[in-house]
């Protein structure tokens, strides 16, 4: 049976916190689980090299991305887990893709239009005042992501359908201008049931507004965030409003639908706010102790860490080593004999 091919990748600039696992890593961890699915889920230090020259910051934040996967249950005999930097590969695969990719094209994407908007509205006499080119050409990086190992899906969020469709774009290109079907044109997957978490503050979780909360924070600190989050002033006893309430979105992401429900029958009965905030740190602290016993664990041991990467490199390397060779042959960089 041929395997439907998923990849994902993971930025290595920050901490995960509680809406980066709602949202993507619980369901691309089910998803390695499929024996039907082949998944390659990388952490794409590459990338995170355009908005981070921090080296111990990128350097930290790949070893905690990965011990986040790993303690959470990731099935790496199954699925394919690596680090970008590891398969060279893909910077060479970025490059015949660059030469046959349009810098119109390049010119549409949504990073690079709001970086240059952003400059014309602050006056600036230089449109690309501050953009490098590893931001320009970032979709393209990404394509040879999904292409070097013809992904058929790739798990996106709406802000990101337009890299595939680049992917998709360049791939089409390459394959006409060099005569044949060396690349699958991939599809983005969108799936709409996938929850976004507000944060602290009422908006979306993310680190940009600094109100997260990180996935492994310790017991005391879970505690302290938990009861940071925003509420109104409803007393006990006066009926609340679930939808729309943070506590409440946080506390149904961690629960089945019989919790949620009795929980949404306590903000009809008045349940308060502070009570609420404990059921909420209760469940989160019960759910999360187990894998951040295990997280902990792993950042002690960052060898085990690099031979699974390692390992997982190899995997992939093994299937885009001889991809390449065979893309070299195509555009005329073959080995003579």
């Amino acid at each position: 049976m041929t395997k439907t091919r998923v990849l994902t990748g993971i930025t290595t600039t920050g901490t995960p916190h509680l809406g980066n696992y709602v949202g993507a890593i619980r369901p691309a961890i089910e998803a390695s689980q499929d024996p039907g699915v082949q998944s390659y889920y990388f952490l794409a230090d590459l990338h995170a090299l355009i908005k981070a020259q921090d080296p111990a910051r990128v350097q930290r934040s790949r070893l905690e991305i990965a011990a986040t996967w790993l303690a959470l249950g990731l099935d790496t005999d199954n699925a394919i887990f690596y680090r970008q930097s590891d398969v060279p590969e893909v910077n060479e695969l970025t490059w015949l893709l660059t030469c046959v990719c349009a810098k119109g094209l390049m010119n549409r994407a949504h990073a690079y239009k709001a970086a240059v908007a952003d400059n014309e509205s602050s006056g600036s006499p230089d449109p690309d005042r501050g953009i490098t080119m590893g931001l320009f050409s970032y979709p393209v990086l990404m394509a040879a992501d999904i292409l070097l190992f013809n992904a058929n899906r790739v798990p996106v969020g709406r802000d990101q359908i337009q890299h595939i469709e680049m992917a998709r774009d360049i791939a089409g290109r390459f394959n006409h201008l060099y005569k044949g079907d060396f690349f699958t044109l991939p599809e983005a997957q969108v799936d709409e049931r996938v929850q976004v978490l507000n944060g602290l503050d009422g908006r979306k979780m993310s680190k940009s507004y600094d109100n997260t909360i990180a996935l492994f924070s310790t017991e005391k600190q879970l505690l302290k965030l938990v009861r940071k989050i925003k509420t109104n002033s409803l007393e006990p006893g006066e009926p609340k409003d679930p939808d729309g309430c943070t506590l409440f979105q946080i506390y149904s992401a961690f629960v089945d639908r019989g919790a949620s429900d009795a929980m949404r029958q306590r903000y009809a009965e008045g349940i308060g706010w502070g009570e609420a905030k404990n059921i909420v740190f209760e469940t989160l602290n019960e759910q999360l102790r187990a894998p951040r016993e295990t997280y902990q664990a792993l950042l002690e041991d960052p060898a085990h860490i690099e031979a699974l990467l390692r390992k997982g490199a190899e995997r992939a390397r093994a299937q885009a080593a001889p991809f390449v060779d065979r893309l070299r042959s195509a555009v005329g960089l073959g080995r003579f004999v």
